[in-house]
C-alpha cells in the first residue's frame, strides 16, 4: 500500500463512551516472545527472525502488542507474541488470540459469492440490476452497468462509503451504508480502473442475501468457517461490540506522541460484508490454506478468483488484485495469497502459498503510515521465506 492511498479502513468512529487515555512510552512495553512449538536442538542457540521482527515492531513502532501464528506445510504451527495485551494492567498478549480482522472478511464474502456461481445461482457477469434491481442509482452510477465481477475485483467505480462516515458512533445498517456511498458521484466508469472501495462488498453481501433469503453471517458460517472448521471466527450479531474469546486489547492514536485509546469494543457494523469478522491468525491460516488447496471452491472458480489486476497503488509495488483475493511478490522469489485487514484497534497481514506455508500477524493498533505497516508486512515475508 503506497503512503498515497487511503488507508484500508480509516478510525472515522470515535468512541464517545468513557475510555481511558493512557500514554505508554516505547521503553516501558515487556517485550517478550512465545514459540510453544519450536524446541531448538540441545546446544544449538538459532535466532528465530519472526519473534526478532515482532519484538523490533514493538519496540521501535510503539505498537502495544503483536501476534503471530507461522503454520509449514504439514500443518504445524509456531505462535509468537511481543509486547501487552493490555497497557492498563501490563497482561501478556494471549497467545492466538481474537482480533478484528478487517478487510480479511472480503475473501470470505467472495468465497460465498463464488460458491453461489458454482451452483449457477449467481453469475458473475450479469449486473448488479439482476440481483437488486433499482438499488443501484447515483450520480454517474448505474447497477445496470456494473457486474457482481466488477464488484469483487474493485472495478466497479462505485465510491467508498467508509470516506463518508464523519464520526457518527452507532449501528449502522447495510443499506444505509450503500446510501451513503450513493450520496457521490462515481470515481470511475465501471471497468476502465482498479480502485478500492468497501461500498462494493456492502453490494456483493447484499447479493448473497438476496439470492439465498440467508442472513450473510448464516451463509458464510455454513459455507465456510463450520466445514473449515474456524473455531474461533465469527460475525458479530447485531449490537454486539465485545470479542467473546480471550483477545488484545486494541488501541488508538491520534498522531505520534499522543495517548493510546483504548477502542477494543466498538460497534464493527460499519465494516459489514466489507469487515466485520473477528478471527485469530491460525483460523486465518487454515482458512487460505484451505482455500489455495481447493477446499472451498471449485477449479473452475478458484482460477477466476486468482486471476488479478495490478493493485500496486493500494497494496505495494508488484501487488494484484483479484476477486477478493491479493497476490504479493515474495523477497525469495514467488507469491503468496492473502489479503490483511484493518480496524480501529488492530491491522492483520498475511496469507498463504500455493505450497502450503501460511502466516498471519496482528498488531494491536490500527496503523497510519506506510513505513510501519511496510514492517508488519515484513514478518509475513520472512516467516514464508526463511
Amino acid at each position: 500500500m503506497s503512503s498515497s492511498a487511503p488507508h484500508w479502513f480509516r478510525f472515522l468512529h470515535r468512541r464517545t463512551a468513557a475510555t481511558t487515555a493512557v500514554a505508554v512510552a516505547v521503553g516501558a512495553l515487556t517485550v517478550g516472545a512465545l514459540a510453544p512449538s519450536a524446541v531448538a536442538a540441545p546446544g544449538v542457540a538459532r535466532p528465530d527472525t519472526v519473534r526478532q521482527r515482532l519484538n523490533t515492531l514493538v519496540a521501535e513502532d510503539g505498537l502495544p502488542g503483536a501476534l503471530a501464528a507461522v503454520r509449514d506445510r504439514d500443518g504445524r504451527t509456531r505462535n509468537y507474541t511481543a509486547g501487552v495485551g493490555d497497557v492498563t494492567t501490563g497482561a501478556q498478549v494471549p497467545v492466538d488470540g481474537q482480533v478484528r480482522i478487517g478487510s480479511n472478511t472480503k475473501t470470505f464474502v467472495a468465497v460465498v459469492l463464488l460458491q453461489l456461481a458454482a451452483e449457477g445461482k449467481v453469475d458473475l457477469d450479469a449486473s448488479v440490476d439482476t440481483y437488486l434491481p433499482g438499488l443501484v442509482r447515483g450520480y454517474g452510477i448505474d447497477g445496470r452497468c456494473i457486474t457482481v465481477r466488477q464488484l469483487l475485483q474493485q472495478t466497479s467505480g462505485l465510491p467508498n462509503y467508509s470516506n463518508y462516515l464523519g464520526d457518527d458512533v452507532r449501528y449502522f445498517e447495510p443499506r444505509e451504508l450503500l446510501d451513503i456511498a450513493l450520496r457521490h458521484k462515481a470515481d470511475f466508469a465501471p471497468g476502465t480502473k482498479w480502485e478500492y472501495s468497501n461500498t462494493n462488498y456492502v453490494l456483493a453481501g447484499l447479493i448473497v442475501q438476496q439470492v439465498t433469503g440467508r442472513p450473510l453471517a448464516e451463509e458464510m458460517d455454513r459455507r465456510i468457517i463450520q466445514p473449515v472448521g474456524l473455531h474461533h471466527t465469527y460475525f458479530p450479531a447485531p449490537g454486539d461490540a465485545t470479542i467473546r474469546e480471550s483477545h488484545p486489547e486494541g488501541y488508538y492514536r491520534d498522531s505520534a506522541g499522543t495517548p493510546l485509546r483504548d477502542v477494543t469494543e466498538i460497534d464493527p457494523s460499519w465494516g459489514w460484508a466489507a469487515g466485520q469478522l473477528i478471527s485469530t491468525n491460525s483460523d486465518l491460516n487454515r482458512f487460505f490454506t484451505a482455500l489455495l488447496a481447493g477446499r472451498l471452491l471449485p477449479p473452475a472458480q478458484l482460477a477466476q478468483m486468482r486471476t488479478t489486476v495490478p493493485a500496486d497503488s493500494t497494496f505495494g509495488s508488484g501487488a494484484r488484485y483479484g476477486l477478493g483475493i491479493v497476490s504479493m511478490p515474495l523477497s525469495c522469489g514467488g507469491l503468496y495469497w492473502g489479503h490483511g485487514g484493518s480496524f480501529p484497534g488492530y491491522e492483520t497481514r498475511g496469507g498463504a502459498t500455493d505450497s502450503g506455508r501460511s502466516v498471519n500477524v496482528a498488531v494491536t493498533m490500527q496503523l497510519t503510515d506506510q513505513a510501519s505497516r511496510k514492517r508488519v508486512e515484513s514478518v509475513v515475508d520472512t516467516a514464508l521465506c526463511r
